[in-house]
């Protein structure tokens, strides 16, 4: 080998050296200009996230301010309804006393010491006079000149039949 051919391949790998180097160079900025775009894109959705991040905490925040609102109305509607209450218990107390009064002045009422008031009728209707008015309607009988409206069972009820009165 002569020095020319020498000096050639010397230079061919120079050559080849450098179109490597140079390769080399341009794909290390690419790769840093793809890593730069990457970063603004990353940057870019990280400030939509935060945006999303603050919109789902100002919800929150509302959603709390309207459950608290929700817990403040509700607690004013319970008052109200115990006082609606009070003054329904009041008004039912008022009447209990004005129905007291008219039995305390109605002489068909009979009063009893228990503070049950009942009329003469109504105690005819339930039987709980049952001797009182045994007598009353036995007297009704004698002054009709008729025997007793039940039969020959005279004045109880048969269980298979109501009394009439």
């Amino acid at each position: 080998m002569d020095s020319g051919q020498l000096i050639w391949i010397i230079i061919a790998v120079i050559v080849v050296l450098a179109i490597i180097a140079v390769a080399v160079v341009l794909g290390r900025k690419r790769k840093v200009q793809a890593n730069r775009n990457r970063a603004v894109e990353m940057r870019e959705q990280a400030k939509a996230d935060e945006l999303g991040a603050k919109e789902r905490e100002a919800k929150a925040m509302r959603a709390e301010a309207d459950a608290r609102q929700a817990e403040v109305e509700s607690e004013r509607l319970r008052e109200e309804a115990r006082g609606r209450q009070q003054e329904a218990e009041s008004v039912r107390a008022d009447v209990q006393e004005k129905r007291q009064k008219a039995d305390e002045l109605d002489p068909d009422v009979v009063t009893s010491k228990g503070g049950g008031n009942q009329s003469k009728d109504d105690m005819s209707r339930e039987g709980s006079g049952g001797e009182e008015l045994r007598r009353d309607r036995g007297a009704r009988n004698h002054v009709e000149g008729g025997s007793s409206a039940h039969g020959p069972e005279g004045d109880q009820p048969r269980g298979d039949r109501p009394r009439n009165l």
